[in-house]
């Protein structure tokens, strides 16, 4: 492109952007199934490893088909750069041992991943490291719950699975007065649909495994950001301990890129279909959808979404007694929708969220997070709208 041009649209970077050929000039990304790379002599191999030439050393740490994937990303979502891992969880994990140390305290949202939760209490605070659960649609809260160390702040927007939305403008705000790091997860808007950067916060954190990919096929994760928090901070850690995407799921997840805006929009059309019919069916109780009005953020989301995702969250008008068991019955009678806790797939999936996703969460957790045992999800994917509808119309008839 020459230099008058204006610089190409989103998805023309998701088939474009990133892409680095070999010397033999393939025109679809190549897979580099290495553990090392070759040097011209001792000196270079020195310089490599000190850090004071560009190359690839060792694939847990440079390796080019995952650097397609990083850059790739990182253009979609407005960053300077990318660090891939293995998985989501793996992606967080790095951030924390890279930006925290004992006697830091994180602030995260209460609506966010069981296993996000299970990590920031479980596994980091046998290290010293408290975390306080506050509500992501309550900027109060994150101010009143602040520490002199509080150095990370955490959320997802929209969150899993009420679809609770925090305005990413206030979060990354408090996260300045604060001092602290802000972080996004951004799994269900995908940067198809929102990009957190572009509203002042300073990481955007994705699990690959879901939308990225879009067909359940392999596990990634990253974290985009400004390249000298990605290149210092973040990677010297991934490099020491190793929690690395593999060359091969990069490349899977590359080409999952190139199909993501047009997926998750017409997953995101059929979603709100969905949510609406759910929303007058007479057993259900409640729809937690961001793309309905009557959702109580749903002003909030369309100022900072392009889109509303594909998740929809639906309560079960049951007694409380009965609540587990029927909406197990409701998830049994489904013939096409996955029974799966995955999401994000072109197949639809349906789940139980309190004996599944959140399962291991106690129930006072459960319970100040919005899950309760009538709570089903489902994630919509790329079948006719039309046969899932019969198919939800079938289960909640069960």
């Amino acid at each position: 492109m020459s230099g008058g041009d204006p610089p190409p649209s989103a998805q023309t970077q998701a088939v474009r952007a990133g892409t680095l050929r070999s010397q033999f000039h393939e025109h679809s990304e190549a897979l580099f199934l290495t553990s090392s790379f070759l040097f011209d002599d001792a000196e270079q191999a020195a310089r490599r490893f000190a850090g004071q030439e560009e190359g690839y050393v060792y694939s847990r740490f440079s390796n080019p088909t995952v650097r397609m994937f990083e850059q790739r990303l990182a253009a979609l979502e407005g960053g300077e750069d990318c660090l891939a891992t293995a998985s989501g969880m793996s992606a967080i994990l790095t951030l924390c041992l890279a930006h925290l140390t004992a006697g830091d305290h994180i602030l995260c949202g209460s609506n966010v991943f069981g296993a996000t939760v299970q990590l920031f209490s479980n596994v980091l605070g046998r290290f010293g490291i408290e975390t306080t659960y506050v509500s992501g649609s309550d900027p109060a809260a994150w101010r009143s719950a602040a520490r002199p160390r509080t150095r990370l702040l955490f959320c997802e927007t929209p969150s899993n699975p009420l679809m609770e939305v925090t305005d990413l403008r206030s979060f990354a705000a408090i996260g300045r007065e604060l001092g602290g790091l802000t972080v996004v997860d951004n799994c269900f808007c995908t940067p198809a649909q929102q990009q957190p950067l572009q509203y002042g916060v300073d990481l955007v954190m994705h699990t690959g495994t879901k939308y990225l990919d879009g067909q359940g096929r392999v596990l990634g994760g990253a974290l985009v950001g400004r390249a000298a928090f990605v290149r210092e901070t973040l990677l010297p850690v991934l490099r020491t301990t190793g929690p690395s995407l593999s060359p091969f799921n990069a490349w899977v997840l590359l080409k999952g890129l190139e199909t993501l805006s047009l997926r998750i929009d017409a997953q995101s059309r059929s979603a709100l279909q969905l949510a609406r019919w759910l929303q007058s069916h007479p057993a259900v109780a409640r729809v937690q959808y961001t793309g309905l009005e009557s959702h109580p953020q749903h002003v909030l989301a369309r100022s900072q979404q392009s889109g509303f995702g594909a998740v929809v969250a639906f309560e079960l008008k049951v007694a409380e007694g009965e609540a587990r068991q029927r909406a197990w019955r409701v998830i049994n009678a489904v013939r096409l929708l996955s029974i799966t806790a995955n999401l994000g797939d072109t197949r639809s999936t349906i789940t139980h969220p309190a004996s599944t996703t959140h399962s291991r969460l106690t129930a006072e957790m459960r319970q100040k997070a919005g899950i309760t045992e009538s709570l089903i999800r489902i994630a919509v994917g790329l079948e006719d709208t039309e046969d899932l509808r019969r198919d939800l119309a079938r289960a909640l008839g069960a």
